[in-house]
């Protein structure tokens, strides 16, 4: 018997062995897209599968989480343009998603977690997850690590405007892989998504009511942030708080289930390929 949680990495035999009644399944999800000078353009999709592999592995013996493939791609339209940026559309990626729903449910599993490395994409993870739920009967669960907040007493430089390549993204990559990041190559750049809304009191960049942006509106560089603040101890930190929130969650997805309420199964509409 494999004791690996690579689900890609075992046979279907194996798989079939799986207690689907309480299995969770993590599917980290990221983009290839510029991330400045200093940053490969894998590092969100890079983020999403080092953070699950690191705590699917720190789960005890026998917690039934399971990790898939990465989907590298995402939708980075924001940055198209820049080189080394390859995009797929909401419909694209909207598709992928859902298949890989309808192919999870068709295998028996019953909880799905999209662990999302780009910032650029939850909104549609949100509708993608209930359209799946509504289709399959697939608990879904999009989240994203950076969304666990910070260490304490961890306070970054570029808070009104760090946002992709700066001090705390930076700091990440630097401590999961250093060998990829090239700080003499960074620079600040963005400062104006931090100011452009000074004194506005409801407009915002990613707020309450946001403003859609691409990446030429704010910035030269493609930066958005301060990454010469960054270091690899403020990296280790932040990774281990994400890994050790991330952990807790899978924990109380696979404790999860929605109570037998509202209709009766037999007075519900019909959902094409909905699990009993």
């Amino acid at each position: 018997m494999t004791t690996t949680h690579l689900l890609a990495h075992m046979s279907t035999a194996e798989i079939a062995r799986i207690d689907t009644s309480d299995a969770v399944i993590v599917q980290p999800i990221g983009a290839i897209e510029q991330h400045g000078a200093h940053l490969p353009v894998m590092t969100d999709a890079l983020t999403a599968e080092r953070i699950s592999d690191l705590a699917i592995s720190g789960l005890p013996e026998g917690s039934n989480v399971w990790q898939l493939p990465t989907i590298s791609y995402g939708k980075s339209t924001e940055h198209l343009g820049r080189a080394g940026t390859v995009a797929m559309s909401a419909a694209t990626l909207t598709g992928v998603c859902m298949d890989l729903g309808r192919s999870l449910a068709a295998s028996g599993f019953r909880k799905l977690v999209f662990v999302n490395g780009h910032g650029g994409q939850p909104s549609l993870l949100d509708v993608v997850a209930r359209d799946i739920r509504v289709e399959t009967g697939l608990e879904v669960f999009p989240m994203m690590p950076g969304r666990l907040g910070l260490p304490d007493g961890v306070e970054p430089v570029d808070p009104d405007y760090g946002i992709h390549g700066g001090q705390i993204e930076t700091s990440i990559v630097w401590a999961l892989a250093p060998e990829l990041v090239q700080m003499e190559h960074a620079v600040r750049d963005g400062e104006v998504a931090g100011s452009l809304f000074a004194g506005m009191k409801h407009l915002s960049l990613e707020g309450t009511v946001p403003t859609a942006w691409v990446t030429d509106d704010l910035s030269a560089s493609g930066v958005l942030g301060d990454p010469t603040a960054a270091s690899l101890e403020l990296g280790r930190r932040i990774v281990d708080h994400q890994v050790t929130g991330l952990r807790e969650v899978l924990l109380e997805i696979r404790g999860f289930a929605f109570p037998p309420v509202g209709l009766d199964q037999e007075a519900r509409p019909a959902a094409s390929g909905a699990l009993a």
